[in-house]
């Protein structure tokens, strides 16, 4: 799984012209699966690991404007949106390959679980998402701009 946390004052996405999610402050996460991601890794230890950091990091500014507060102590809310391009393979000719992304049954499966999970984690309705496999239209205000990757590869 690779999460893409970017710093937002704010976040929504849009499908078909209608919004469908949206935020103040906080994060837009977008979350990618891969070839080795599956059924079982909601319970592997970097799956949590990875949920911890995402709402315990601190990059959100304290009273001096030092990045040194987490989402959780902000206060802050989380769209969640899912990314299959997070796994594109650019090393051959000019078209990415997705091969490495993991099949739409299993990565839905995942998108689904995290976004239960990581609303699990905050107050009642600060976490919301966009429409899996829909052509959303994503628009942000990135505060900073802080940009942060986290990868399952680092925390296994």
């Amino acid at each position: 799984m690779r999460l893409i946390l970017q710093r937002v004052s704010q976040a929504h996405v849009d499908v078909a012209g209608e919004r469908v999610a949206a935020v103040g402050p906080g994060f837009l996460v977008l979350a990618g699966f891969g070839p080795q991601d599956g059924p079982d890794s909601p319970d592997a230890p970097w799956w949590r690991a990875m949920l911890e950091k995402l709402v315990k990091l601190r990059v959100f500014p304290d009273e001096a404007g030092k990045m040194n507060v987490s989402l959780l102590d902000a206060g802050g809310e989380v769209l969640l949106v899912s990314q299959f391009t997070l796994y594109a393979d650019c090393r051959k000719g000019l078209r990415p390959s997705f091969s490495q992304a993991a099949p739409p049954a299993v990565a839905q499966a995942l998108f689904d679980k995290l976004c239960d999970d990581v609303q699990a984690l905050l107050p009642e309705g600060r976490a919301q998402r966009g429409v899996f496999g829909a052509d959303m239209a994503v628009g942000l205000v990135n505060a900073g701009p802080v940009t942060i990757m986290l990868d399952s590869r680092d925390f296994a």
